[in-house]
This record gives C-alpha cells, structure tokens and sequence, in this order.
C-alpha cells in the first residue's frame, strides 16, 4: 500500500536533510562513537542547511514550519544510515526541548535563545531524571529556593541526553516542598553559571556517540528571568509536551526498525547457504512477511498520529500506544534480523549489531513500556490503582 503521509515539499526538504547526512554524518559516525561524542561541528551544519530548529519562528533565524511531516523526514534519513546518536541528539533538541520554549519562553526569552537553538550555536538539554527519580516525577528531589532577584538550585540529575554538550538546560526542580506535584517548576540553566558542573558521560551500552550525562547543581545562583514558566506550574508543563515527546520516540524506533529490515533484506539476498541465497527458504521469507506487516500496520497508525499532532489533537494516551507499539516493535524487528544475519550480525562492524544495542533503550526513556500500559490502561478501564 503506498504511504500517502508525504507530499512533494517534505520530499524536496528530504533531499537537502540527505545530502547533509551523507556529507556530514556518514564519514564521521565511527569517530563519534570512539570519542563518544557528538562534534558541534555537526550541529552547526544541520542549523546552516536549516535542518535544527524547524518550528522556530523565522523573525528568530528558524523555519517557521509547524508541519511535523518534515520532522518525521529528518529521523526517516538519519535512521537510513543508522545514525542512532545523532537522531536523539537532534529530536531532544527539536522535538522535547523546542516546544517548552516555545510554549512558555517571554519574548525576551526567545530573542536571547531561540536564534542560537536554530543556528545549531546553543545546544538544550532537559535535566528531569534524578538517580532516585525516574519516571515518578513526584520524587524529585532537586530544590529551587527563592532569594530576592535569584533563585538557589542544588540537586544532581542522571541520564541527560546531549548533557556534556548542552549550552542550555530545562531543569525540573521543586519550589515549595509541601505542595506535591504544583511545587515543581523550570528553570533555564545556561552554560558556564557557577555551580553547574558536569559529571560522568556515562558509559552504555548502545548509542555510543550521545553524550548522556550527570549534571550538578551546588548553589547555582539562576536569574528570576529564567524561570519558564509558571512557577508551581512545572509539572502540568511536562505534562503538555509528553504527546509530541513519545511520538518523537516512536518515529526513532519505527523508522530504525525499517532500515535495519532493508540491510537485512540485501544481505539475506547476497548471503548463500546450501547453494541458494538464504532470501530463498521459507523461514526467511516468513520472517520478512511478519516484519513487514507488523511495520506498515504501526506506520499506519504512527502517521495518522503525526496527522493528528499538526492539527493539535494527539492525546497522551494516543502518543502512548504508539511509543508502546513502535518501540516493542523494534525490539522484535532488529533481533530477528540479528538473527537471519548469523554470526555476522553479532560482528560490530556489522550496522544491525549497533542497531542492536542501540534500539534496546527505547522501551525505557522517555516513560517505559509499562509507563505506557499503565496509561493506555487506566484510560480504556477508567479504573486507577
């Protein structure tokens, strides 16, 4: 069935996203990987080619498009090339860290940030989970305490996507101990404010070149003017952005999930066992014919979830299911094809044996697979534990 979600603009945009990719991902991603790291360089060659900041207003140097289409078109052409670490590194950026700007930033915010975020110049970062508090928000334990002009930040987060890189960082902390979830509010951290240190870049064991990190906050003395936001307002602030957070997890599973069925289809047609290309046995050609209709039956639903999110109607329950269903989906897709690849695929020089390791996060960032069925769950039972 052909995919009707494009049309001719998102394809002329997708050959600019991948002619940047090839020039600029492709040679570079094994010296990523060693240096676990990122370069900037890339980031400000995607900002040049427009490619970063899409939904930035264009008096502030971005795109001015709300058409998520051409999101989606971006992770499709870095997931072709098995870019894992660059697509989380630009989707926090584009599709988690953007929108709180955007939503909630003064004017004078965004006259001071969003030009930078949109060139590719400041790099964001969200600091929400803490070494005691994952997906419970209610444990956050980082403090903010008002003193005249300034607020004091102390706390330590864990598992910071881009955090070594990061120029600029939302960071959740909690404002009035006693009031639960209305004591939480953002606070814009900026690079270089003393007392805001970076800990380890954590060692993992897929996503190699995504400078994920510990952050530290001593007395981090924040300007009342980066409070973003209400104040008190900070978790039903994260509650907004979740939907188009968790469809932006879903496109980094689905379309990964895809490619690696494409390397794996070309392998199994050149591969030969028993004088016949290993495409040729029934067991492979079943595996492909789950593979595929399991995949353009979640695309399907993944993309009437991309149509709903432009017109401003995904729900958190809607973006759940395609988070659980997309990022299970990859879980399934990679280790069969791991498997049809024999040996090989347990090779590291292998695309499928990163794409491996890389996809098995994905049922755990960003609220895990028993996040979502708690959700989905709750909503179709109207019964909370």
């Amino acid at each position: 069935m052909r995919r009707r979600l494009y049309e001719q603009d998102h394809e002329d945009f997708r050959a600019t996203v991948r002619e940047y990719v090839e020039r600029e991902v492709v040679p570079r991603q094994e010296r990523w990987d060693a240096d676990r790291m990122v370069e900037r360089g890339a980031w400000l060659a995607a900002g040049r080619q427009g490619i970063l900041g899409l939904t930035v207003p264009e008096e502030y140097g971005g795109g001015g498009v709300t058409d998520v289409r051409y999101r989606s078109v971006v992770i499709e052409e870095l997931a072709r090339v098995g870019a894992a670490s660059v697509n989380l590194g630009f989707g926090l950026q584009d599709d988690i860290f953007l929108p709180y700007l955007l939503s909630l930033a003064t004017l004078e915010q965004k006259a001071r940030w969003l030009p930078g975020v949109a060139g590719g110049e400041l790099i964001g970062a969200i600091a929400m989970t803490e070494p005691g508090a994952g997906s419970d928000l209610q444990g956050i334990r980082t403090s903010a305490v008002c003193r005249g002009e300034e607020w004091i930040l102390n706390g330590t987060k864990t598992f910071i996507t881009n955090g070594i890189a990061a120029d600029l960082v939302i960071v959740v902390a909690r404002t009035d101990l006693e009031a639960g979830s209305r004591g939480l509010s953002l606070f814009m951290v900026e690079r270089g404010m003393p007392g805001f240190e970076r800990g380890r870049k954590l060692d993992k064991m897929g996503l190699m070149a995504q400078d994920t990190a510990e952050l530290i906050f001593e007395d981090v003395r924040v300007p009342a003017d980066n409070l973003l936001g209400k104040e008190g307002g900070g978790f039903a602030h994260l509650m907004e952005n979740l939907p188009s957070e968790r469809l932006s997890i879903a496109l980094q599973a689905l379309y990964p999930a895809r490619a690696v069925l494409d390397w794996t289809l070309e392998y199994t047609r050149e591969r030969t066992a028993f004088g016949r290309p290993l495409a040729a046995f029934q067991n492979t050609q079943f595996r492909f014919a789950d593979m595929v209709t399991e995949l353009d039956v979640v695309q399907a639903y993944v993309d009437d979830c991309l149509r709903a999110l432009n017109a401003g109607e995904l729900t958190a329950v809607d973006a759940a299911k395609a988070k659980l269903a997309a990022t299970e989906l990859q879980q399934r897709v990679v280790d069969r094809c791991l498997q049809l690849f024999g040996g090989y695929g347990y090779m590291s020089e292998y695309p499928v044996s990163r794409a491996f390791l890389d996809a098995r996060v994905q049922t755990i960032y960003g609220g895990t697979s028993e996040i979502m069925r708690t959700i989905i769950g709750r909503d179709i039972t109207g019964v909370r534990s």
